[in-house]
């Protein structure tokens, strides 16, 4: 009985477990300080990017909801990310009124710049109309270390027992590649952070915690144990890296932003999409995103949403009498007491 009870305990864990699991996903963030229950997340400055061209080309302002106020609207107004904190040479954005010739613009741009197709052009109502209008932007990053990292052997993955492949440093690597590496901090082996160099201006920089906060404060706190370390920052001969392939795709939505009539505008946000790709192995990064915001005229709000107005003139008002072609009224009356007005009326 007790060897029972004990195999169904164990039944119950793992399928607990694996349901968990199943909950997890890769979440694509739109804030560089965005929460997220999500253990998986990721953040590109690209829907930040077509967010600003909406508030400066096309709103003229902070985009502001009718029907509702929008945490995630409010914080995207902040603009805290700009196009100005990546190179022009890494990133194309446009906007304007859509038509299949913005799609053709768009598509032998990204050609031209980057020898890119798009992934979410084609999910786009590309007929003109009133009100509808495109925001888009790519992001692309190709780069490569200085040297190539070694292929390490596969191992598993925190408490994974699927192996993946891992890049690096070990005993037998060459010594150049130490040069590449260059040690922020090293606490304790669960709390470490190195930056690698690469053949541009770009930086990878890898950051060891289990502390479950947002970018931007791990960010912060990143710098933070940097400036405190006073332990070596050379990457030495004794020293080892390993790092793990990464090769993801994930699109996201953010439906809380569409279906809201934008203050002071006649347009809604009908879609608002982000993709992200991204690949890391011994030689280098690759990273492509699109982002895209579509917008169609605003509909009249719903009657059920309308609050019921009453026109009831049952009390002191005034009226006036024009013709249309005219410039003032040619009678006005003010109305205190019907009935003492109605009185003087001929039977």
């Amino acid at each position: 009985m007790k060897k029972l009870l004990t195999l169904v305990a164990v039944l119950l864990i793992t399928s607990c477990c694996s349901f968990a699991k199943s909950e997890q996903t890769l979440d694509v963030l739109p804030l560089f300080n965005s929460k997220s229950v999500q253990q998986n997340r990721l953040w590109v400055g690209t829907f930040q990017l077509v967010w600003n061209d909406l508030m400066d080309g096309i709103v003229k302002g902070p985009v502001k909801f009718e029907d509702y106020k929008s945490k995630l609207a409010k914080q995207l107004n902040e603009q805290t990310f700009k196009a100005d904190q990546i190179s022009e040479d890494s990133y194309y954005k446009t906007y304007g009124a859509i038509s299949p010739e913005l799609k053709v613009q768009i598509e032998t741009a990204i050609k031209e710049k980057f020898n890119e197709t798009s992934g979410i052009l084609n999910s786009i109502d590309w007929t003109p109309a009133q009100g509808k209008y495109l925001v888009y932007a790519m992001l692309k990053k190709d780069f490569k270390f200085l040297t190539a990292f070694d292929k390490l052997k596969p191992a598993r993955f925190a408490h994974s027992f699927k192996k993946v492949n891992y890049f690096g440093i070990d005993k037998d690597s060459d010594a150049i590649l130490d040069k590449m590496v260059h040690v922020l901090f090293y606490n304790s082996s669960k709390d470490f952070a190195v930056s690698v160099t690469t053949q541009g201006n770009d930086i990878l920089y890898l950051y060891r915690t289990n502390d479950d906060k947002n970018f931007q404060r791990l960010y912060a706190d990143m710098f933070m144990k940097k400036a405190k370390y006073q332990g070596a920052f050379e990457f030495t001969a004794k020293d080892e890296l390993k790092v793990p392939d990464i090769s993801l795709y994930s699109e996201k939505s953010f439906d809380e932003l569409c279906n809201h009539p934008i203050k002071n505008t006649d347009i809604t946000i009908d879609k608002a999409l982000e993709t992200v790709e991204f690949k890391m192995n011994n030689e280098g990064v690759k990273l492509k995103s699109e982002a895209a915001i579509a917008t169609t005229m605003s509909m009249p709000m719903p009657l059920d949403r309308v609050k019921p107005r009453k026109f009831y003139f049952d009390d002191t008002f005034v009226l006036f009498l024009q013709e249309a072609d005219k410039d003032m009224p040619y009678f006005a009356l003010r109305v205190d007491d019907v009935s003492l007005i109605n009185k003087t009326g001929k039977n």
